[in-house]
């Protein structure tokens, strides 16, 4: 499958979270047989604009359009005649006073079906930012509520089963420059709910183009893998009758993708 980053940020997001789980799945979950009639298979920002000029991830470009690429299917014997038109793409374009302000979509199985959904960070004029989650049809069909404040962002680290409840919990920093609070929400007859917040974490520096850490599978059930509010050592957040935080050890980049890849 071809997930196609908007540009040079995105694709350094993509290369740090190469390390974790690429198999099982954070954000790229490998995908069962569907019978669905449509199926996403790509996501990308379009339209760049500096209408929101936050310059959290280094630029002032942040993006208006979501394009997703959806596959339709069909019977074999169509798909061998007319497979040129299998394909079609949705636009979800934001209204003025809305923008993605994110490094690139991330596709996931939230709702556990088999099939895709598209997950990302969008940001309102006076609101600052949410998590969205979009479906085939192009529907937002789940919503963080917005921060609150202009200029307010969070930072994804990832999605899975975390407590091995049968259903997808998504994971972000709350305001990683600012609040430095993990929050955990529950996706569930398609809404989200907070279930867990943890603070004095991170994953995020003001002019980053990455976002670090993200979500391990070492055999032991998937962790949360994120930093220390001050940035000197690396955590881990696992569940285990209840959320556990553990050190791992100092920070540093290399040690990050170290602990990410299992070999710490």
């Amino acid at each position: 499958m071809h997930l196609e980053a908007p540009h040079t940020r995105a694709r350094r997001w993509l290369g740090r979270a190469r390390g974790a789980l690429l198999a099982s799945s954070v954000w790229l979950s490998t995908i069962g047989p569907t019978s669905a009639a449509d199926t996403i298979i790509s996501a990308r920002f379009t339209e760049p604009t500096t209408r929101y000029a936050h310059g959290v991830l280094g630029d002032n470009i942040e993006y208006g359009t979501l394009e997703i690429t959806v596959q339709t299917q069909r019977s074999k014997q169509t798909q061998a005649t007319d497979a040129a038109q299998d394909h079609s793409v949705l636009t979800i374009r934001l209204p003025e006073d809305r923008v993605f302000e994110d490094l690139s979509p991330r596709l996931t199985d939230v709702d556990s079906d088999g099939k895709f959904e598209v997950v990302v960070v969008e940001s309102q004029a006076q609101e600052g930012a949410q998590l969205a989650i979009y479906d085939a049809s192009g529907q937002k069909i789940a919503a963080t509520p917005h921060i609150g404040t202009r200029f307010r962002w969070l930072a994804p680290i990832g999605a899975a089963d975390l407590d091995r409840d049968g259903h997808i919990e998504v994971a972000y920093i709350d305001r990683p420059h600012l609040a430095k609070t993990l929050r955990i929400w529950r996706f569930e007859s398609e809404q989200l709910t907070e279930i867990a917040t943890l603070p004095g974490l991170t994953n995020h520096r003001i002019g980053e183009d990455f976002i670090s850490g993200g979500i391990r599978e070492c055999g032991s059930g998937p962790e949360l893998i994120v930093a220390s509010e001050d940035w000197r050592n690396i955590f881990s957040v696992r569940y285990a009758n209840g959320w556990v935080k553990n050190q791992l050890g100092p920070f540093s980049p290399a040690a990050m993708d170290q602990h990410m890849a299992c070999s710490q």
